[in-house]
């Protein structure tokens, strides 16, 4: 029997990326599924949206439409966050979709998209339950990196966000699954782990898993309004900080990072964890959203500008070098003048390396919704417009002090040869203080010409380069020579193969 083939189109955050790579996994871990790279080729298309704020929704949707118009004879499926959103709503008004699939059990992918095909146009929207995972055999990001997720769903109730309707509560994943999941990756040649979640610093909290298998259960001490710092009764550590203990024990050559800690639940005991391993990165993505107390209140938090700058001065107390990311919400209801200046000063003080400024999007059944004083969208667009200004500049001079030292730069895309300059060659790579897909990048100069840096400069690859100049955003520097890193990461390949089989 012929195989019916499928295409992913992929949209969203990180953790929707990992979702989409349990699909995959399967779909494909079936005879009668086969993945296609190529839409028109494609049986069944399914987009695995993303339905946080208004302009994600538009392009998805925009997506199944495309999709339908370009490619008739396919059936289309739309899963992910929109679908778990909107689905019933969907199911009426968008006659171009031919069944809608929810995040909750994925591995009920492969009954939907089967009832697609035999035209029942389902729509599933499964209980959330625990935190999906499957042994994914194909990783949507580049060659190297992987992403893993170890909560899902959220219990801080930020009046802006629709991610607790989208997602659910919060659900900590088993530290011994993310333990193999890690080791796993290892042994196909990976060598960043990204930990993925909607507030890692809340993992083993809000939920009565018993994720180290040790009878304890964490919980968060402390009411809203307090510093609600994570801890366990009786050893009196947060729950991420037991974790990367545990990952700490897995032997082999990998970096680690951190993407998402929530601020007000921010437990320095991670810190000298981090320091005491030269595997994870000192490297802290921490949503500030606004540096006005008054808004920081309205958003549902418990922090205020102080608290969040003293998160900070307390990192680099640690780590000098620290490469610290946040983000900042713009025009959110009833933000003053002044308000927003305030944040634009907040920035300057905290002056992090990255970024990510956004206007706010206005969600359906959110607390924020309701509020009165809504901002102009172009008022609001032109304080995220001074926010981003802001932050290149302080990028700028961050980078600028990186330049003329050398990086092991991980290579994710190899540029196509110059024909007017065929010996120049030109890579794209990241360095351990730029985070996959959202910080900036290294652009890599290298000889076409010369057989070991040819043979060095290859995706999924380390290589040492020397920074000579920096942009507002991106790093530029010249091929030294192959990382010593490599052969450890082969090694791994085998040390865990071995392991993991027996």
């Amino acid at each position: 029997m012929n195989s019916i083939k499928f295409f992913i189109d992929q949209h969203g955050c990180a953790k929707n990326q990992v979702d989409g790579e349990i699909l995959i996994s399967h779909l494909t871990g079936t005879q009668e599924w086969e993945q296609t790279f190529e839409p028109s080729e494609a049986d069944l298309i399914i987009i695995n949206s993303c339905g946080f704020i208004e302009s994600a929704k538009t392009e998805c949707l925009n997506a199944v439409l495309n999709a339908r118009n370009n490619y008739p004879n396919a059936k289309i499926l739309l899963a992910g966050c929109l679908a778990e959103r909107y689905a019933e709503d969907l199911k009426e008004n968008l006659p171009e979709a031919d069944g809608f699939f929810g995040n909750g059990d994925l591995s009920k992918i492969v009954i939907t998209a089967k009832e697609v095909m035999q035209n029942k146009r389902p729509v599933h929207k499964f209980a959330q339950k625990g935190v999906c995972g499957a042994n994914r055999n194909l990783l949507l990001s580049f060659a190297g990196t992987a992403f893993v997720k170890i909560t899902e769903g959220c219990n801080n109730r930020c009046s802006f966000c629709a991610i607790p309707i989208i997602r659910g509560e919060l659900r900590s994943r088993p530290a011994s699954e993310i333990i193999e999941e890690i080791k796993t990756l290892l042994e196909k040649g990976v060598y960043e782990i990204n930990l993925i979640g909607q507030d890692l610093a809340a993992y083993g909290t809000g939920c009565s898993d018993n994720v180290f298998g040790t009878g304890r259960t964490y919980l968060p001490l402390g009411t809203p309004g307090s510093d609600a710092e994570l801890a366990i009764e009786d050893k009196g550590e947060s729950g991420l900080c037991t974790l990367l203990k545990e990952i700490s024990k897995i032997e082999g050559t990998f970096r680690l990072r951190l993407l998402y800690i929530h601020p007000d639940h921010f437990n320095p005991d991670i810190l000298p964890v981090i320091k005491s391993d030269e595997r994870f990165l000192p490297y802290f993505d921490i949503p500030f959203q606004s540096g006005d107390d008054e808004i920081i209140l309205k958003m549902h938090r418990t922090g205020n500008h102080k608290k969040y700058a003293q998160t900070i001065e307390k990192i680099r107390s640690f780590f000098p070098d620290a490469a610290i990311r946040t983000t900042f919400l713009a025009g959110f209801p009833g933000e003053k003048d002044a308000q927003a200046e305030n944040t634009l000063n907040f920035l300057k003080e905290i002056s992090t390396d990255w970024s990510g400024c956004f206007p706010y999007s206005r969600e359906d059944d959110t607390p924020a919704y309701s509020l009165k004083n809504q901002v102009p969208a172009k008022k609001a667009n032109a304080r995220a417009e001074k926010l981003v200004a802001l932050q290149e500049e302080i990028t700028a001079q961050r980078l600028k002090e990186r330049c003329g030292k050398d990086y092991d730069v991980l290579i994710e895309e190899v540029l196509a040869q110059n024909e007017d300059s065929p010996e120049e060659g030109i890579a794209i790579g990241r360095a351990w203080f730029q985070a996959p897909e959202v910080d900036g990048s290294v652009v890599v100069n290298y000889d076409r010409s010369n057989p070991e840096e040819q043979k060095a400069v290859l995706s999924g690859r380390l290589v040492r380069v020397h920074i000579n100049s920096a942009g507002t955003v991106d790093l530029n520097g010249d091929f030294v020579c192959d990382s010593p890193l490599n052969e450890k990461i082969k090694k791994n390949k085998l040390k865990f193969a071995q392991e993991i089989n027996g």
